[in-house]
């Protein structure tokens, strides 16, 4: 039984990482912008297929993939944010909804049409790590540790660098920022960016070892929202813990009960969290 509980719980936790590495890019536009990306779970799933036509039709390794799929993502987002955002960004909240919802279904619409909803996978495996009654698939190890790089290296590009820098300024106040002579426009549109590039890279990593339709982002992004109200909205590595916290209960859930109930419990945490702590774990109080 014990050894059941440690492989279960090991197994979410490896997915935790990815999941929180989802999350990010929702919480760092919203942080950002106030903008609530209703085009977060499309955006993931574009990466899963971008990942499956560079392997396939290009032949490229999947993770050299990865590396294609976060530029094209970072670039989509800047079109996405010129395109859908920029005119509604100081707009009633409901405005930018319905702008990312129309991008939404434009993607899921295109996606369709021109992939079917016929499940797709990456037939690609590099073997598995056995630590005692622990196994895990390699896949998911790799997965794990380059959410744990891109978060490392969204810290030190936001505490790092200038443009890093001039974000967080915009965030905490974009008027000041604008005096001092930062661009807020386009840190603006660089933050919608970036936060696309890491949803289309999760979706990269996912598509490693779970199979995928251009339908299979809005669990992730249903996942995203659970997991930035719990490490608080605006905050990346509340976004990571949160994965963690998330995937470590899609572990241990399923042993003491049916599978069927994880989500009635995920969303019950969402709920839980909005009532006793809404600014979540790592928000201001």
């Amino acid at each position: 039984m014990f050894s059941h509980l440690l492989s279960s719980l090991s197994d979410g936790l490896v997915l935790g990482f990815v999941y929180g590495l989802a999350a990010m890019g929702l919480s760092l536009i919203w942080g950002v912008m106030a903008v609530i990306n209703l085009a977060h779970g499309p955006v993931i799933a574009l990466g899963m297929f971008t990942t499956y036509l560079l392997f396939y039709q290009a032949g490229l390794n999947p993770y050299l993939a990865i590396v294609v799929v976060a530029a094209l993502g970072l670039l989509f987002g800047l079109v996405m944010y010129g395109a859908a955002v920029h005119r509604v960004i100081d707009a009633p909240h409901l405005s930018s909804l319905l702008s990312t919802f129309a991008v939404n279904m434009i993607i899921i619409g295109i996606g369709t049409a021109v992939f079917t909803t016929s499940p797709r996978n990456i037939d690609f495996a590099i073997g598995t790590l056995n630590l005692g009654p622990i196994t895990i698939p390699l896949t998911r190890l790799v997965a794990a540790l380059g959410a744990v790089l891109m978060t490392v290296f969204l810290y030190s590009f936001l505490y790092l660098t200038r443009p890093g820098k001039a974000i967080r300024a915009v965030a905490n106040n974009r008027e000041a920022a604008e005096l001092m002579g930062i661009p807020s426009s386009a840190i603006l549109a660089l933050s919608f960016g970036l936060g696309t590039m890491l949803a289309a890279t999760a979706g990269a990593f996912i598509s490693t070892f779970f199979p995928f339709t251009i339908l299979s982002g809005f669990p992730y992004e249903l996942k995203s929202f659970v997991i930035c109200v719990l490490g608080g909205l605006g905050h990346p590595l509340g976004a990571l813990v949160g994965g963690l916290i998330l995937g470590g209960l899609e572990g241990l859930v399923p042993i003491f009960m049916p599978v069927s109930w994880v989500p009635v419990v995920e969303f019950s945490l969402f709920v839980l969290v909005l009532l006793v702590r809404p600014t979540g774990l790592f928000g201001a109080k």
